[in-house]
């Protein structure tokens, strides 16, 4: 995987817009379930990417810093080596003194190119390091993002749970109203009531019967007192006034 796709991919999902993702889904929390793991698995990704090219910037700079110890390694052999052939010429001996220097020479040859390999190696050093802060930085942004891809998905899960224990007591609630038990007793209620004015009724209708018994008791023994008056004015004698206090 090359680095700049890496770092293209990490910074196109660090910068997702979520909330426009989850309007436009038709199962929010399904859809987020299924973010969550292509962000765990593009973020694993992506980790082993970066570590892949940390491990590269640091095999550069070991060689590097090795081709920096060895400029210098050379640099002391071709000062020993120059410094042993000026002995020799002082001392006469040419022939020696040549040699040193032609290992001095060499000594600076081998310290060019170990300098040359060190300053061509500075710039990739430079820009693998800029590329691994970049990744560095964009996985850190894909982590946030996975952060709130969890906490928003428990959040959206937590919700849609509580709504549906709504959902189910408005329901539970609507049959109650459906099936009001109150109505039933209401009911009932006007039931009784009716029972209890038809026994009224029968006690009015009683009360009645009985008042007219006594009525015609009174008025059967009004006419046995007439008849039993008629009956002596016509046997000649006169009925008995009443008189008051009698």
């Amino acid at each position: 995987m090359a680095k700049q796709s890496i770092f293209g991919r990490i910074a196109q999902l660090a910068k997702a817009n979520i909330n426009a993702l989850l309007d436009a889904a038709e199962d929010p929390a399904r859809m987020l379930d299924q973010m969550v793991r292509d962000y765990s698995a593009s973020i694993s990704e992506a980790e082993a990417a970066i570590a892949e090219t940390i491990g590269n910037l640091r095999m550069l700079e070991q060689d590097h810093a090795e081709d920096v110890a060895n400029a210098e390694d050379w640099g002391r052999k071709a000062v020993a080596a120059s410094r042993k052939a000026d002995e020799l010429r002082a001392a006469g001996d040419t022939s020696g003194a040549d040699r040193f220097d032609n290992l001095a020479r060499i000594a600076l040859a081998r310290q060019l190119a170990a300098e040359k390999e060190a300053r061509e190696a500075e710039p990739v050093i430079a820009n693998q390091t800029a590329v691994v802060t970049q990744l560095k930085t964009g996985l850190d942004a894909m982590r946030g993002k996975l952060r709130e891809l969890t906490a928003k998905r428990d959040e959206l899960v937590a919700r849609a749970k509580t709504a549906q224990a709504q959902s189910q007591v408005l329901d539970a609630m609507k049959s109650i109203d459906l099936l009001d038990p109150t109505s039933e007793i209401s009911r009932f209620e006007e039931k009784v009531r009716r029972e209890e004015a038809r026994v009224l009724g029968k006690q009015e209708l009683a009360a009645s019967s009985l008042d007219a018994q006594f009525e015609e008791l009174e008025d059967a023994e009004e006419k046995s007192e007439l008849d039993a008056r008629l009956a002596a004015l016509k046997a000649g004698h006169a009925p008995k006034a009443v008189t008051s206090g009698e």
